[in-house]
């Protein structure tokens, strides 16, 4: 198993609540239990090693309706490989990761008019930048699982982006994260998030391919 997948994994169930992940000879199924999300399975392996007998197999076993499917590798590769029930997340994601520094630097200043707050609860931590009138501007949060953290839900509020509200919010989970033993970040993000992250120094490490099953052709 890959060891970035697998923090991944574990802090992933700890940010949504979900269930403590069920290890597989290919990775790990982990029971959700939303009506659109019910389970998902994770394969472990990355990139060139995601085999394409093994995506067959775990795929062709599903039969029920919100469960995804979620691959380290090329979309056009992988779904390939998937049945005709099988229906790809039309944005390709990115698993990316970043060192944290034991040494937490001064908070990032919030923009005038901003406010932002940060709570913890169940081992997450969350952070909320509000606008000038109160309304959601930006907001995030991060699994800290010992030695390596999962930065979940990053987004800003399209009336508020370009203002460097996305940016203050990762580092102030990255600095959170930090303060608590972690020493890597890692996430799943979006083709625009990707930009956001590698600005703030995340490397990208594979694609992802997501896909939801759908009982009815």
């Amino acid at each position: 198993m890959n060891d970035l997948v697998q923090a991944w994994v574990e802090g992933w169930v700890v940010s949504r609540g979900a269930a403590p992940p069920l290890t597989e000879p290919w990775g790990w199924t982990i029971d959700v239990g939303r009506t659109d999300h019910v389970t998902r399975h994770v394969l472990g392996a990355v990139g060139d090693e995601v085999d394409e007998t093994v995506v067959r197999k775990v795929a062709d076993a599903v039969t029920g309706d919100g469960v995804w499917f979620k691959a380290f590798a090329d979309p056009e590769v992988v779904h390939a490989w998937l049945g005709p029930r099988w229906r790809l997340d039309p944005e390709p994601g990115c698993l990316m990761s970043l060192a944290l520094t034991p040494d937490v630097p001064e908070p990032a200043p919030v923009p005038t008019g901003y406010r932002l707050r940060t709570w913890s609860r169940g081992g997450v931590t969350q952070a909320l930048v509000t606008a000038p009138d109160g309304a959601l501007a930006a907001r995030g949060q991060i699994a800290p699982t010992g030695a390596t953290a999962v930065v979940d839900q990053v987004e800003t509020a399209p009336a508020h982006r370009r203002r460097g509200l996305g940016g203050l919010v990762v580092h102030t989970l990255q600095d959170a994260a930090a303060a608590r033993g972690a020493r890597t970040a890692v996430l799943a993000g979006t083709p625009e998030g990707r930009a956001l992250y590698e600005s703030l120094g995340w490397i990208y490490r594979a694609p992802l391919t997501s896909a939801k099953f759908t009982a009815a052709c």
